[in-house]
């Protein structure tokens, strides 16, 4: 299906792999004792179809776990290298995260709030943020992050839904140069909201903003804070935060996660996935407002007591050579970010990234959805100059942590462009048919996952009879993610994208990620996105929006008359394009994901909707007009 590539760090422990395909449950009972436990678990998995309680019994605590057991030995290591959009900088010792975390963990109760109580986090991308987060765990109070770039709507929704005591915000955030007013949004969401007691504001800004009697500043507070406050013993299966996700329809889901399955997952695949050194500098350049920040930002690198970069604004903001940058700057040595950011660096050219010293590099990752095998090889070669193994990781706010990925700090496997390689041990994960049979290799059908695991959500937050139906109806007891996929006679896994993106033209599927992949892979082309509107005959017909790299001059009727022969060549005419647009930007949301929901609506003249997270209206529009100008054309032309 692709061509392989022979790299890795040397690791080869088969005996982890044999262990957890023999006994899962006895697996992931050894893989908990690598935490700090208050009390031992009499019982390591009560599972209960669909719902799962991991070491049962047993007492820990998240912040506990996440600084005080590297007091001793990493007090004056660095945690936290924060880096402001505008130039600021911070460095945060675990000793220092402690303190301040112990701080805020007593303002929180003389605010009221109590072990089991609802707090939201609506900030920027700043060290108050984890330190708010680790604050609640103390705790035990449930933290329930909102990313900022969301509506008073959107926070509204989510604050009603939790019934949080306490909000956490800042006078504003800096993103593109601009003051995003945070306070101002909260202000307009709760404003008839009684059960709303406090909100405490972070002075980032320092733009000028309205108080009321509920509001508090964080460094008033802080000033007078004790800085003593020993972590609360908590049940396993303490809800540890709530972290809602936008339905197709209706009101957001709030996915809940526990504590002790969710750390335990957590720090085996941080440990298995990154080979994390003592020495090692982490960067993840995920919003912590999304789960891939709560996860890989916050909690895994701090279980293990790594140092890790932390930014604050737009990837691309001065200019397109940010990340390179902090990269150099902070001599990373681990790189986790999206394909949809590496198709925009990719789209300004190699000779950016080539004029940064990115030689302490010595492993790279994507999340967020599949990588297209070209971009799988620009990142390999041009950021890590052919040395540095690429982990492409699958996971879902859902399940908690990566279920799907190659493990450097495990063992050494051929990695193929494009795939995900294999489940992570402990895991049973395949494809099936609509009847939920095992496809046969290189068959195209639905990815499912066969066992509970640590890390996956315990329910929808008020909603059992939701969790059910929409992740356990599909087929009897298994964990359907709503992914396609195929499973090539390696046993490795393709992501083929969302099975509702997948498009269904005269009988036939086509994955939105493959045909995308097919697009992509041209070498003027840097971004790509595809989506299905009804025709009457075929039943559904594709459409494509098509970004080119920098400096492409060749007539798009050439390109287009080219792609549509790749196509044809690399999947079938089935999937050739009924259009191809060709626009200079996608419409994205503020974590990079590109809205594909947008292209279908404008697509299928429909009414576009919320657009709160978006990062560039202008996107919007380019691709409306091409769309409404290649529409006449085809009127005129009939």
């Amino acid at each position: 299906m692709s061509d392989t590539y022979n790299i890795g760090l040397g690791n080869n422990d088969t005996d982890t792999r044999i262990k957890a395909d023999s006994d899962f449950v006895s697996f992931w009972n050894d893989q908990a004792k690598n935490l700090t436990w208050f009390s031992p678990w009499n019982e390591t998995l009560d599972w209960q179809p669909p719902f799962a309680k991991w070491f049962v019994g047993g007492t820990i605590n998240a912040s506990h776990n996440a600084l005080d057991v590297h007091q001793d030995s990493k007090s004056e290591k660095p945690a936290i290298l924060w880096e402001g959009e505008n130039g600021d900088s911070r460095i945060l010792t675990y000793g220092q995260i402690l303190t301040e975390v112990q701080k805020f963990s007593n303002i929180l109760k003389s605010l009221g709030v109590e072990k089991g109580d609802r707090v939201t986090l609506y900030l920027p991308m700043i060290p108050e943020l984890p330190i708010a987060m680790l604050a609640c765990a103390r705790i035990g109070a449930t933290h329930t992050v909102i990313f900022s770039g969301f509506s008073a709507t959107s926070i509204r929704d989510r604050v009603d839904d939790s019934k949080s005591k306490v909000i956490v915000t800042a006078d504003g955030g800096y993103r593109r140069g601009k003051i995003v007013k945070l306070k101002e949004v909260v202000d307009e969401a709760i404003e008839d909201f009684d059960f709303v007691k406090n909100v405490v504001v972070v002075e980032r800004t320092k733009n000028e903003i309205p108080m009321t009697c509920k509001d508090k500043l964080w460094n008033d507070l802080m000033n007078d804070a004790s800085d003593n406050c020993p972590a609360e013993k908590l049940d396993s299966a303490h809800p540890l935060y709530i972290l809602y996700t936008s339905g197709t329809t209706g009101k957001p889901k709030g996915v809940l996660h526990g504590t002790g399955g969710y750390l335990t997952h957590l720090y085996s695949t941080f440990k298995w996935a990154f080979d994390i050194k003592d020495s090692d500098v982490f960067f993840c350049t995920a919003d912590i407002g999304w789960v891939t920040g709560h996860s890989y930002v916050v909690y895994a690198p701090l279980l293990h007591g790594a140092t890790e970069i932390m930014y604050e604004g737009a990837p691309d903001f001065p200019d397109a050579s940010r990340m390179w940058d902090i990269l150099q700057k902070y001599k990373a040595t681990i790189f986790y970010t999206t394909p949809t950011a590496l198709r925009m660096f990719m789209k300004f050219g190699d000779d950016i990234p080539n004029s940064f010293d990115l030689s302490t590099l010595r492993l790279l990752g994507t999340v967020g959805e599949p990588i297209n095998p070209e971009v799988w090889r620009w990142y390999f070669k041009t950021i890590g100059k052919e040395k540095c193994p690429i982990i492409d990781t699958w996971w879902q706010t859902e399940t908690g942590g990566m279920l799907i990925s190659p493990l450097p700090g495990l063992e050494t496997i051929p990695l193929k462009p494009g795939s995900g390689t294999l489940p992570i041990p402990g895991v049973n994960i395949t494809v099936v048919d609509e009847n939920g049979k095992d496809v046969e290799p290189n068959t195209k059908g639905y990815l499912v996952v066969k066992n509970p695991w640590p890390g996956m959500l315990l329910t929808l937050w008020g909603d059992d009879e939701k969790y059910k139906t929409v992740y356990w109806s599909k087929y009897e007891n298994c964990y359907y993610p709503g992914d396609y996929a195929l499973k090539d006679a390696d046993g490795y896994l393709w992501l083929l994208g969302r099975a509702d993106d997948v498009l269904k033209v005269a009988g036939h599927r086509i994955g939105t990620a493959e045909l995308e992949s097919c697009i992509v892979s041209h070498d003027d082309v840097a971004e790509s996105a595809a989506c299905g509107i009804p025709d009457e005959v075929k039943g559904e017909v594709i459409i494509a929006f098509v970004v080119l790299k920098e400096g492409i001059n060749t007539e798009t009727k050439v390109l287009e008359k080219e792609l549509v022969e790749k196509i044809r060549t690399d999947i079938g005419a089935i999937a050739t394009p009924k259009q191809i647009y060709f626009v200079s930007k996608l419409p994205k949301t503020r974590s990079g994901k590109i809205m594909r929901r947008l292209l279908k609506a404008i697509g299928n003249n429909e009414k576009i909707g919320d657009v709160s997270t978006l990062e560039d209206g202008a996107a919007v529009i380019e691709v409306q007009t091409a769309f409404d100008e290649i529409q006449k054309s085809i009127k005129e032309s009939n």
